[in-house]
């Protein structure tokens, strides 16, 4: 079972973004990357494209940040925390957290 997944909010702990609180975009796991929402911001120039109907000029977007850099927040207890994998009585398996044993969704 994975430990992150789509739609969970994190916390990046390393990097120019160190602190910042975002929700996952996109995971990349051949690459061990992901995309948080308006985290690791970076400006690009772009072409215009007629045939896309996409104007010129600077675009701000996400760049990927490497999975060992961020960490689930919690919803109960809403510390960035490591997350645990554990069976349930019905054989189902849930993630945890590791600071305050609660499960996470």
């Amino acid at each position: 079972m994975n430990k992150i997944h789509v739609d969970d909010k994190v916390m990046v702990i390393a990097g120019k973004d160190k602190g910042k609180i975002g929700k996952i975009l996109k995971i990349n796991r051949k690459k061990d990357v992901v995309l948080i929402e308006q985290v690791n911001m970076v400006s690009r120039h772009t072409k215009p494209n007629p045939y896309a109907n996409q104007p010129g000029g600077i675009v701000e977007k996400e760049a990927p940040l490497h999975i060992s850099n961020i960490q689930v927040v919690c919803p109960a207890c809403t510390k960035a925390t490591r997350v645990g994998v554990r069976e349930t009585e019905d054989g189902q398996n849930v993630r945890f957290c590791k600071k305050c044993n609660e499960i996470i969704d």
